[in-house]
């Protein structure tokens, strides 16, 4: 079932029509779980990968490795998710107990394969920039573990561009590492719905006079919606940027104040390619019309991917170079 953004509760350029000069576009993925193939756009799907082309993977120190293994990480969660809420039998209890035991590295110092995280065809993503030399695909990959040295607390974070066309034989089954530092980096396989809609700047980045104005708009639009006992339209909650995964459009920078992001290569300020994040949750007025009515499913994390207290993490690249290295915040 495809999924469709419901029309803005209002035409915010009708008020501000300066607006337009900061209107953009972005295309939400949507990921629900499924059964995606190597040929589709995915998160946590298999990945058209050559057979015959080394698996990227972190050769960085991981201190003693220790965490849960895959195959347990998602056994547990079709336990859980067959338990529903009933109270759970003893042996039931004994088995949750079992599957989230952890696990340490058989060699801490060996590589470690990364983690699929998602793959993008342009075809399928209109908000997807060409990558290097005209690829079409682009696979992203983080590694399993969030620490990497003593004490630096990172995420290794990997884009690799390739010609979908020129890929022959496909890697079969993809290696994954022994262990994962935290269930929430191991993705579920997920299909997307994906969506272009129109997005604006973040309000914090837009010229002082106008930020302002808005700001007294919206503490109007409160005011008025509290009187009436119904809920106001806000810029930044339904008027700007939508939550959820996205490629291109905005980032939202509402955790941290606005901050240059540029290319560590040639220092070109870099744009905003992909945006992953916790939920879709965080603006009523932006869930899907086809799951309005329904289960909130689409406000909990069908990816099962968590980006620190349910955040989300923004993905710079460089457009002068998109092979140049990527960047990224969390917000």
């Amino acid at each position: 079932m495809s999924r469709t953004t419901p029309p803005r509760p209002l035409d915010v350029e009708a008020f501000f029509p300066e607006l337009a000069e900061h209107r953009g576009t972005a295309t939400r993925l949507h990921p629900r779980p499924g059964g995606p193939t190597a040929a589709d756009s995915s998160v946590g799907g298999p990945l058209r990968w050559p057979a015959d082309e080394p698996w990227p993977v972190c050769g960085e120190f991981h201190g003693v490795g220790e965490g849960r293994r895959p195959a347990d990480v998602r056994r547990l969660r079709r336990l859980l998710s067959a338990l529903g809420d009933r109270p759970r039998t003893e042996r039931e209890l004994v088995l949750i107990a079992e599957l989230g035991r952890l696990h340490r590295m058989p060699d801490p110092l060996a590589p470690v394969p990364l983690i699929a995280l998602a793959q993008l065809y342009r075809r399928d993503v209109p908000d997807l920039p060409p990558g290097p030399d005209g690829c079409d695909l682009l696979q992203v990959f983080w590694c399993p573990f969030e620490t990497h040295g003593p004490g630096r607390y990172e995420r290794e974070l990997v884009l690799r561009w390739r010609r979908s066309a020129e890929v022959g034989r496909v890697l079969a089954a993809a290696p994954e590492p022994p262990v994962v530092g935290s269930e929430h980096l191991l993705p579920e396989p997920c299909v997307l719905h994906p969506q272009r809609v129109v997005v604006h700047q973040f309000a914090g980045l837009l010229p002082e006079g106008l930020c302002a104005r808005l700001d007294a708009w919206d503490e109007a639009n409160e005011a008025a919606a509290r009187a009436a006992g119904t809920r106001p339209v806000d810029y930044q909650e339904d008027l700007s940027i939508p939550p959820g995964w996205r490629v291109g459009g905005f980032a939202s920078w509402h955790a941290t104040d606005p901050y240059p992001v540029d290319c560590p290569v040639c220092g070109t300020a870099m744009r905003l390619l992909l945006v992953i994040d916790s939920s879709e949750a965080g603006g009523g007025s932006w869930a899907p019309v086809e799951d309005r009515g329904g289960p909130v499913e689409w406000s909990s994390c069908p990816t099962w991917v968590q980006i620190g207290d349910l955040c989300e993490l923004n993905v710079f690249d460089c457009p002068a170079d998109p092979a140049h290295p990527p960047r990224w915040c969390i917000q």
